[in-house]
């Protein structure tokens, strides 16, 4: 069971994870030993909050797919145990950073003295590079 807050868990039965060899460089072990960690976590068919689900799928997230699934490798640690509760608690950090609610942006206007300057810094720059021309 995995506890996103007080109110949400996700059942272990929702989320897939395989074992698999670790990329990269290794010692005596490394062709013999799966340590590395795959999750695989179907949001469409969680028992999630259809407010998460929603957010979930409104997030630009490479571990996101286009059928909604979140992928998660992790392969961090030397044991497969702890590469386990690394995935978990990645995927958690997903879900809780949706519950979030975003700041809605307010629109502002430059100042009317910053305007000014911009201006006139326009005006001497464009006056700089006339003087720079060949008389002909």
């Amino acid at each position: 069971m995995l506890h996103i807050s007080a109110h949400v868990t996700i059942p272990d039965s929702e989320i897939e994870i395989h074992a698999m060899r670790a990329q990269g460089a290794g010692g005596q072990h490394v062709n013999k030993v799966s340590s590395a960690v795959h999750l695989r976590f179907d949001v469409g068919a969680s028992s999630l909050p259809p407010f998460f689900k929603e957010e979930l799928s409104k997030l630009r997230d490479s571990r996101i797919s286009g059928e909604g699934v979140i992928t998660i490798k992790a392969q961090q640690f030397r044991s497969q145990e702890q590469n386990r509760e690394d995935a978990l608690e990645r995927l958690r950090a997903l879900i809780q950073s949706v519950a979030i609610p975003r700041k809605k942006r307010r629109p502002t206007k430059p100042t009317r003295s910053s305007q000014h300057k911009r201006l006139e810094s326009k005006k001497r720059q464009s006056r700089l590079k006339t003087l720079r021309q060949s008389i002909e």
